[in-house]
């Protein structure tokens, strides 16, 4: 008795998903639970774990495939059990003289192989899809390759009528000759020193979301600077005792989430967003909080921060940051979000203008400390640690009083840290 592997409810709003590894062979052994394949969303990796122990038959989907929920991947059978062949073998018939001649070599049918994703399209469009170049895994059409091709116009199916003019053309005068026209160049190949690599989904999605709130929200940013005196000082004195107790260390990040949601709540249009022609204002303070990974960017989320203590920030924060970077990091985590802060400056980057993550309508921008001389409120001239702050928002609906109040009122509480904070 077979069981069926297949795509599992991929989270909120996620439909599609792109085979990214076979974790197993045909023919290997599978215990119940254990790793098969991992797919790869527009948001995040994930493992499909093996429903029940035996023998892998067979791979439905290939890696490089695009899937749906509920779409085969594979087939486990019972322990020792064969591999499922893909394709029937075709029957040997006898010529004209009697003799049993040798089946021809099946022509593989390139519709047997598409992904729900891309048969829609090939449906909807009537494609061929043998006249469909395929940049995927092993010649695969991937869904870039059939809308490429459904916008050319190259690749429809013949109809019967077509195919019966095509196949007995009426007989036409043949005009004069002509000069020939010159042939096409054709396009030039990669340069051998170059490396030409597929964008993941995540990466496509996070391209695609960018691009959008850049076209779509009336994007602004602001700038101010934070002098870090006072949370370095406060970080220093209580560093050992707050990671004896907490088993975390005390950073920066803390302060700022903190400060952040101080300030969302004096000025609540930048913790709310644009739905259709209404303005939805949050009344709870879900900070995004920009992680890399080596997938790419990827944004989890520190629920209802404002009700948290610096160590429990600290914690979601370290837990996010060692799960991005193993590819563990789940949708749900991603989602939902009110307001973003992205710090380049662990980089090294000393000024930038960040893009909101959509639909939120703020994201802030923390960056690289520098000491720089400041002028003190008595005249004096001292080397200070500066730090530039960038808001970035949605000029439709904040206005600029309210950005610019905003990022005052955060830069008030980094620089007086001990009324936003206590060490419990």
């Amino acid at each position: 008795m077979s069981t069926q592997i297949k795509v599992p409810t991929l989270g909120e709003s996620v439909t599609e998903a792109t085979v990214a590894k076979w974790l197993k062979n045909v023919g290997d052994r599978v215990a119940a639970d254990e790793p098969l394949v991992e797919l790869e969303t527009d948001k995040v990796t994930l493992e499909v774990n093996a429903p029940v122990a035996g023998t892998l038959t067979g791979i439905a989907a290939e890696e490089g495939a695009e899937v749906e929920v509920g779409a085969l991947l594979g087939i486990i059978g019972e322990a020792g059990a064969a591999a499922e062949p893909t394709e029937p073998a075709p029957a040997v018939e006898p010529d004209a003289a009697g003799e049993t001649a040798p089946p021809a070599p099946p022509r593989p049918r390139r519709d047997s192989t598409l992904s729900p994703a891309v048969r829609r399209i090939v449906e909807e469009h009537d494609l061929d899809p043998e006249k469909i170049a395929g940049t995927g895994k092993d010649g695969r059409i991937t869904k870039e390759d059939a809308l490429a091709a459904a916008a050319s116009g190259g690749a429809h199916r013949d109809d019967p009528a077509t195919a019966q003019a095509i196949a007995a053309p009426t007989p036409v005068p043949v005009p004069a000759a002509e000069p020939a026209a010159p042939a096409a160049v054709a396009p030039a190949l990669d340069d051998p020193r170059e490396e030409r690599v597929r964008m993941s989904r995540l990466r496509k999605m996070v391209a695609s979301r960018l691009k959008s709130a850049q076209n779509t929200a009336a994007m602004l940013t602001t700038f101010n600077e934070v002098d870090m005196t006072e949370a370095i000082a406060l970080r220093d004195r209580y560093r050992d005792q707050f990671e004896k107790r907490h088993g975390v260390k005390l950073g920066f990040m803390s302060i700022f989430v903190r400060a952040v949601c101080a300030a969302l709540k004096e000025w609540p249009a930048v913790n709310a967003e644009i739905r259709g022609d209404d303005i939805v204002y949050k009344n709870y303070y879900d900070i995004s909080v920009a992680v890399g990974s080596p997938q790419g960017l990827v944004v989890p989320v520190i629920r209802d921060a404002d009700s948290l203590a610096f160590d429990a920030i600290e914690s979601r924060i370290k837990d996010f940051g060692i799960r991005a970077r193993k590819g563990e990091l789940k949708l749900e985590e991603m989602q939902g979000g009110t307001f973003t802060i992205s710090n380049g400056g662990i980089f090294g980057s000393l000024l930038s203008t960040p893009i909101l993550n959509p639909p939120q309508s703020g994201i802030l921008g923390m960056h690289k400390m520098q000491m720089r001389p400041m002028v003190m409120p008595d005249g004096a001239i001292e080397a200070r640690p500066m730090m530039y702050l960038a808001l970035s928002y949605d000029h439709r609906i904040i206005d600029g009083r309210e950005a610019v109040s905003f990022l005052v009122r955060v830069k008030e509480c980094v620089e007086d840290p001990s009324r936003i904070m206590l060490i419990t």
